[in-house]
């Protein structure tokens, strides 16, 4: 999933940083803090469902196409 999380922030227009994400998550109460965003992106840290659709909401996409990641790259 921190692949996709990475991938959506630089796709979006005008890109997402870390810290902006951060800031749109805390709109929501959730308090991660860009450390814990780095460490989801890079599979060192795993994700609550309710932080999953938090992450998804801030980011403009779906949760299914977040959870997409690396698993369905793996059976292809």
């Amino acid at each position: 999933m921190g692949k996709r999380v990475r991938e959506a922030r630089l796709a979006a227009k005008p890109p997402v940083t870390q810290e902006d994400l951060v800031a749109r998550l805390q709109i929501q109460g959730l308090d991660l803090n860009q450390t814990m965003i780095s460490k989801i992106e890079r599979g060192q840290r795993s994700v609550s469902d309710y932080e999953l659709l938090a992450l998804a909401k801030a980011l403009k996409v779906k949760a299914a196409w977040l959870l997409e990641g690396d698993e369905s790259e793996a059976t292809r």
